[in-house]
């Protein structure tokens, strides 16, 4: 199944960014397909990548031998119990939702499925994705590698052994660009309010950014703290940035903010 026919159902932005990972990694695109009620992005795929595309999810589901199911939470038990009626016992079934447990997925098909839970990440639109993937005991390794290969198209794959760790890929992962762009938002409207122009303000603290996270992937037997303690001369500038930031307690925030987005995963475990 190396070339399987593959279905994503729903067509945002994640969807759109593995197809466009898994067709300019020589994926057929006459393999994939991709359906959605609104005209506009289905258009938008069909010209980008001459996938096969539709409004029908029971006759595009019916014909793939994996189904990505990449809609909202809130929709995906309307969806599922639509698409229960066709016999996906031997299909793969791939979620990229959050918060949904696999055991819930059981309940809205109501017949024995082949399921694979997923959490990617919005860099994964432009190729530098984190995902965390997890499946249980039942998964076949031809259904574990079929996944990673659709996954792996927009970066980086890690799988987890138990699947409440999928809560902490999103802390880590799923979450966490919005917290460096917080953070960089934050420096900017520094350099603006010091009188600096926001293009040359943005450029300077982007570019540091993007630096500082090849610095931590090109040095990995370098832990944190050193490659932090090299940018820090005593008594300098940055030790009386970095002694302020310790003052203000940031490790205790980023602490507390990880810790609550885990417990809203959680909640909404329990909601859908």
């Amino acid at each position: 199944m190396t070339q399987a026919k593959v279905c994503f159902i729903g067509a945002g932005n994640m969807p759109r960014s593995i197809i466009s990972g898994l067709v300019s990694n020589g994926y057929p695109a006459d393999r994939i397909h991709a359906t959605n009620p609104s005209v506009g992005k289905l258009d938008a795929l069909k010209a980008d990548f001459n996938i096969g595309v539709s409004h029908d999810n029971i006759a595009a589901a019916d014909d793939a031998d994996v189904i990505v199911l990449s809609v909202k939470p809130q929709l995906m038990q309307m969806v599922c119990e639509q698409l229960s009626q066709l016999d996906l016992t031997q299909k793969l079934l791939i979620t990229i939702a959050a918060g949904i447990p696999a055991a819930r997925y059981v309940d809205y098909f109501k017949q024995p499925i082949k399921l694979i839970r997923t959490m990617p990440n919005t860099p994964t639109q432009i190729g530098v994705g984190m995902t965390g993937l997890y499946a249980d005991e039942s998964i076949s390794a031809q259904h574990k590698q079929i996944c990673e290969t659709l996954m792996i198209s927009g970066g980086k794959v890690v799988w987890v052994n138990k699947e409440s760790e999928l809560n902490q890929v999103i802390a880590l992962a799923g979450s966490s660009p919005a917290y460096f762009f917080l953070f960089i938002e934050s420096m900017i409207d520094h350099g603006i309010k010091s009188g600096m122009d926001e293009t040359t303000a943005r450029e300077l603290a982007q570019q540091a950014a993007l630096g500082a996270a090849q610095m931590v992937i090109q040095n990995p037997q370098l832990s944190l703290a050193t490659l932090r303690n090299n940018v820090t001369s005593k008594g300098g500038t940055t030790a009386q940035a970095v002694e302020t930031f310790e003052q203000g307690d940031l490790r205790g925030l980023v602490d507390k903010a990880m810790t609550n987005c885990i417990k809203r995963a959680e909640e909404m475990a329990k909601t859908f």
